[in-house]
């Protein structure tokens, strides 16, 4: 999937991508900007301190890994760009028994970064918060960068 053409205005600006088993995995695509709180529709918190940006995880809905407060993800200086990659176990309603599941990858960038970055480039911090998704040890070591 690319990053669109023309970004909308707004002091952040967001890509959610899907690839849902419901619709055979086809990509749906949306982007949107806003100010510093429309990420939490993805999950995310942002706030700025000085001219770097903290990045946060919000608590979600998952069953497993069970959900927590806010957690702090990492900062990001002018340029840098961060990664954070988790997985989660869902369910629906206690009249639906059935499971499904998300794995997530998350690109954050502060200020002007080249667009192939995040597709190619490295990052500047990263967190793995993987895990097994029936308990047990970690799936990687929740590697902080």
């Amino acid at each position: 999937m690319r990053l669109p053409a023309a970004m909308p205005d707004g002091e952040v600006v967001v890509q959610d991508v899907l690839a849902d088993e419901a619709a055979e995995y086809e990509r749906s695509c949306q982007v949107f900007g806003g100010g510093l709180g429309s990420p939490e529709g993805v999950g995310l918190w942002l706030a700025m301190e000085g001219s770097s940006v903290m990045v946060g995880r919000l608590p979600g809905w998952a069953a497993y890994p069970r959900p927590r407060g806010y957690a702090g993800l990492f900062t990001l200086g002018p340029g840098q760009v961060g990664r954070w990659r988790a997985n989660f176990r869902f369910t629906g309603c206690a009249c639906s028994p059935s499971w499904y599941f998300e794995d997530w990858l998350v690109h954050v960038g502060n200020g002007v970064v080249e667009a192939d970055r995040f597709v190619s480039g490295g990052t500047d911090r990263e967190v793995d918060q993987r895990v097994h998704l029936y308990g047990g040890a970690a799936r990687s070591a929740g590697r902080r960068r």
